[in-house]
Parts: C-alpha cells; structure tokens; sequence
C-alpha cells in the first residue's frame, strides 16, 4: 500500500508521521526545536535549525516505519500560523523565524486598535489584527528594524519556509494566505488590505497562491540527502495547521464546530458564507468559495504545560520514561471529585481581551494543594474555549463539536469540555490529526483522494463520543458566569499590573 508523509510543525516541537493510504499512522518522529526569548515579548527560533530539525525527524520516521522511501508517494507540511518567516532577495533566511507567540508587536495593535486600522482591516480582510499576525509584526519590523525590513524579499509562513527547503519553490496556499492580506471576498491578495498597514511596499513580497492539495515542487537532491527521502518525491502545498487539524478529525465540514485544545485555543467552523464579526477571523477555508471561521487566542494547554513546567520539576525526574501525565492524573482525578473555590484566568501568553491581559488564581487558600490548582488550570483551558465556541454558535448553525489536541487524550478533561459546553464531544482515534491533515492533502495532490475532504471521509477512524452530565454541566455553568464576571472586573486593572513591571520596589 503506498504512503505519505505529514509534517507538522508546532511551536516547541517539529513531527514526521508517516500513514498508510487508507490513515493508519505508521511511524512519528519527533524533534523539539529551541526557542529564543532575546527581549521581553519575543518569541523566535532559528530557522536552519528548524529545517534540520525536521530533517531529522523525516530521517527517523522513514527508518521506523520499516518501509523503503520509495513507499512515500507525497509529502505536505503543515505548521503553525501566523508569526513570520523571511527571507532576502537571495532566498536566505532573513533573521530569525518569529512565532505566533510573540508579542512585541502589542503597543501598534493597541494604537491600531484606537484608531481606524481596526475597522478598515475588519471591512477589508474579514478580521482585526492581532499582535502575532504577519501585518503588525512586518509594521513592528519597520518601525524597529528599519534595515531587515528593506531586505525583505520573501514573506512566509512556517510550513512555508519547510515547504522551500524541502522543493526550493517559494509560495503558499489559501489557508496561510489569509492570515493578513487577503480580501475576504475575493479571497486573493488586496493591494489595500497592505495599504491600511502601511506595507503597501511588500506586495511583491508575498508568495504566490495556490490550493493545498496542488503539487507545489518536488523533493531535491539536497532535501533528499538530509531527510532520507526519494528525490523527486512530490510535495504538496499544504496548509495552515489550524485547517489541517480540522481536516484530520473530520471537522472541516458544514455545521461542524472543531476545537484544538493545543497551544492556542483554536475554535472554527467552515462556512459556505462569509460571515465578519470582531469575534472570530474570517478567513479562506481550503477550497474557493468557502471560508474557515476562527475564533482563537493563546490561552489553552500552553497553560498547563507552564504549570508542569514550573511545579512538577522533581516528578518528571521521577518518571523514569514514563508519562508526568499519567503521574499527576489522581492529584487531578482526586481534584475532580470535591468542589473548590479556585478559579484560573489562562491568559499567561494572550487572552480574547488582547494583550495586555495577565494569567491568574483566584479563590485560591491555604488548604489548596496542587491537585486543586491542576484542576483549576484545566478547567479555565476549557472556559477560555467556550468563549470562542459560545461567539462561534451566534454567528453559525452548529450540528457537531469535534476535540483534538493534547488534552483530548484525557477522558476526564473531554468529558471536562462536554459539561463545559453542555453539548456531546467527539473525539477521534487519530492522535497526529493536524500531520494526517497534511498528508490527505498529499494524497490528494497524487490522485489517491479526490479530494482532501474526501480523503478525510475514507480513512478509518473510530470516534468516541462524550455526553453531558446535566449535574456538572450545571455547576460549571455557575463558575463560568463567575469566571467571566470576575475578568471584566479584572480589564480595567491589568494595563495598571503591567505598569508594575517599570516600578523598582
């Protein structure tokens, strides 16, 4: 049977998974990938680092799988969103790539946002600027870095850039296209849309379009030598993950509202329609005439991790290979079963209420312990989802919720997302949905689907579906309408928390 290759590029670790034809995952490799925090703000990550990186994981994932390269018929990348990866009129990266966690681009988002930026940008592109999106951090390049940003010779995304290294072809598809500069009607590139930015300068800059299951480039000799690939392999265009993850479970379809409980809170659906609202992007869905609706921030499992990260130093030495998850899961099953005052706002990296907002505990007491915060994290994670998903059911007819990311392996914190949501969960048996995303692109760019969609109804998946529990969703009810009360209070407060950063005690 042939195979595929699904790259998906996150933003701490780069993933090679290799499927079957018909969706069976034969092989994943993963690598992390650095971050740099330079400055406050700054989130970034070596570009070459990355492509090796990646190459290293398509290297190991072909040796896993047992089965010749030659097996491999297509290949496509998927990658996170936004953010900013350039390079010069010679094709070389041009700095550091910038990821979609950073925000040192907040003070012209928040002057934008006083001003008419906002409202022309909305009228034009279908969404506002954020402080992470290709148009403020371009904006931020050419207020700080005047002499990077007059080298400018190519504007990509992450898959982008993996795609270039991989086929030595520059362009980008619909789904990445419509991050900043697309007029959501048209749905192409409009010269006004730079224009309300002020980067009218770059519109040369910007790749060329296509679908994501066209066939942008082969694999080189150069690529194939890094990666262990066939030279000659076709490569796909791919697609924004946020699509792709949807694409993977099943969810890029009518009337279904996709979560993706990862970094980001991700919420969408796909329209027949373009619909504009200050709550959601209105963005290009993967075919024309079709647009993929996203109500997002990043402020889901980032948090947990965070937590992890800084509270559960001495219990992942301790794993001995195995999961922290699995070791910390009766603090927080132990958690679930009592009531707590605790409540936790998940804004440590960015927040529905903009940047300046700040993560926090509340109702917090001496008699807590870390199982009760654990629980209180997660629950917040799933507070800020319904946020977006609650904008989401105004503007759109919902018949299913679909859940992948991280926390969809968990069964507590599924059912967690159902009783948050007072409606029945789906989550599926495919764990890598955003790399299968991209490989039903490439198989569709080699004529084993006809299309993507197609693709994603024909591979095996077993689906578990999740129901409500009236009970908890009830006392959920109560703390989200207290959560969110208690973050209105909090707005007026926190450009006066962030203030303290410039106060020496």
């Amino acid at each position: 049977m042939p195979s595929l290759l699904g790259i998906d590029n996150g933003l701490t670790v780069t993933k090679a998974v290799i499927f079957d034809a018909d969706g069976t995952q034969l092989s994943v490799a993963r690598r992390r990938v650095p971050q740099s925090m330079p400055h406050a703000r700054w989130v970034e990550r070596d570009m070459s680092g990355l492509w090796q990186a990646t190459a290293d994981a398509i290297k190991e994932a072909i040796a896993l799988s047992g089965r010749p390269a030659e097996d491999i018929k297509a290949v496509a990348a998927t990658a996170h969103g936004d953010g900013l990866y350039l390079l010069d009129h010679d094709r070389q990266p041009l700095g550091s790539g910038i990821l979609s966690l950073d925000s040192r681009a907040g003070d012209i988002v928040e002057r934008w946002s006083a001003g008419t930026v906002f409202t022309d940008a909305l009228a034009t592109t279908g969404q506002t600027p954020h402080v992470s999106a290709p148009s403020a951090l371009l904006a931020w390049l050419k207020q700080n870095d005047p002499d990077r940003y007059g080298r400018i010779g190519h504007v990509l995304a992450c898959k982008d850039w993996l795609r270039f290294c991989l086929t030595g072809t520059i362009g980008t598809d619909r789904t990445e296209a419509s991050t900043s500069f697309t007029d959501f009607r048209t749905q192409a590139y409009a010269p006004e849309a730079l224009r309300i930015f002020g980067l009218e300068d770059l519109f040369n800059a910007l790749p060329p379009v296509a679908h994501s299951a066209d066939i942008a480039g082969q694999v080189t000799a150069d690529a194939a030598e890094r990666t262990g690939l066939r030279k000659g392999t076709p490569v796909a265009c791919g697609l924004h993950d946020v699509a792709a993850s949807a694409l993977g479970m099943g969810g890029h379809e009518d009337g279904v509202l996709a979560i993706v409980a990862g970094t980001y809170s991700i919420n969408e659906v796909v329209s027949s329609q373009p619909r504009v609202d200050r709550r959601w992007f209105c963005r290009n869905a993967i075919d024309a005439g079709r647009w993929n609706n996203m109500s997002i921030s990043p402020a889901s499992t980032a948090n947990y991790d965070w937590f992890l990260d800084t509270f559960c130093r001495l219990e992942q030495d301790r794993t001995d290979g195995g999961s922290l998850h699995e070791l910390l899961a009766g603090e927080i099953d132990a958690a679930l079963k009592k009531p707590s005052t605790i409540l936790f706002h998940p804004y440590l990296f960015g927040s529905p209420y903009g940047d300046l907002a700040s993560g926090s505990f509340v109702g917090l007491h001496g008699w807590h312990n870390r199982g009760d915060m654990l629980k209180a994290v997660l629950e917040g994670i799933a507070f800020n989802h319904r946020t977006h998903v609650e904008a989401l059911r105004d503007g759109f007819a919902v018949s299913e919720i679909r859940l992948t990311g991280g926390g969809s392996r968990n069964p507590a914190f599924v059912q967690m997302f159902a009783d948050v949501l007072n409606a029945p969960v789906t989550v599926t048996s495919t764990d890598e949905t955003a790399a299968l995303g991209a490989a039903l692109c490439a198989g569709a760019a080699v004529g084993l689907f006809k299309t993507p969609q197609e693709g994603a109804r024909q591979v095996g998946m077993t689906e578990r579906t999740y129901q409500t529990v009236p009970a908890s969703s009830a006392v959920f009810n109560e703390r989200f309408s207290l959560y969110c009360r208690i973050a209105e209070q909090l707005k007026s407060h926190w450009p006066d928390i962030e203030r303290l950063a410039g106060v020496n005690a």
